[in-house]
């Protein structure tokens, strides 16, 4: 096995920032995988013109179908490392390092970016939420998970036999960190820059994304 290291980047309606993104991240990595989500404002075109491979779902699957494919796409490459991270610019490519760095030092299965040790830039209702969701996620995983709504993750290869993902939304992530926990992988967390675009709506529901998260805690408060 080699210790090739790949980006993997879901991606819907963000023609005007992803070529930044992949930029920043090609330094870093030896491939850069968008997957363009059903998107209809040439997202797939900006990604293929920044030098990325684009995997496109011709129908919008929503982020937790993105991720699916993405770790699939993952367990059929070569690569050890694969870095999880947004299409939006709100994560910092150049971090990237980083995690590589981590999980080699710290023998780390998971490593996942944490905004909340410098939380002035984010918007009081994301702050608060992601404090308590990321209490409930450290309850059910049995240890402490600083930021577990943290999109910029890297999984090593190992962990991939151990997720078997049930949810198809925004709930996919913790389920991630929730399974790779309880199979006993070691997670860290790592402090990242917190990025905010004023005015930028976010792609989560509240109601809806809220009672999906309420339906994944139960299911799995119980297991």
């Amino acid at each position: 096995m080699t210790r090739r290291v790949i980006a993997l980047i879901p991606a819907y309606n963000e023609a005007a920032r992803v070529g930044e993104v992949i930029a920043g991240a090609r330094p870093h990595v030896d491939e850069v995988i968008v997957i363009d989500d059903g998107s209809k404002d040439g997202t797939a075109a900006a990604a293929e013109k920044a030098g990325a491979k684009v995997l496109r779902h011709e129908q919008n699957r929503g982020k937790g179908g993105a991720i699916a494919t993405a770790l699939d796409y993952f367990g059929r490459s070569d690569a050890e490392f694969a870095i999880l991270l947004d299409a939006d610019g709100q994560h910092d490519p150049a971090e990237i390092v980083k995690f590589i760095e981590t999980a080699g030092r710290e023998q780390a299965d998971v490593v996942v970016g944490t905004r909340m040790g410098n939380t002035k830039d984010m918007p009081l209702v994301r702050r608060l939420t992601n404090r308590f969701t990321s209490w409930v996620t450290g309850k059910l995983a049995r240890q402490q998970i600083p930021d577990s709504q943290c999109g910029y993750r890297l999984l090593r290869r190992n962990v991939l036999g151990d997720l078997r993902l049930s949810t198809a939304r925004f709930e996919t992530e913790t389920e991630m960190l929730v399974q790779a926990a309880r199979a006993g992988h070691r997670i860290i967390s790592i402090p990242i820059r917190t990025i905010y675009e004023s005015g930028r709506p976010s792609h989560i529901h509240p109601s809806r994304d809220t009672i999906r998260f309420f339906k994944f805690v139960r299911k799995y408060w119980r297991g």
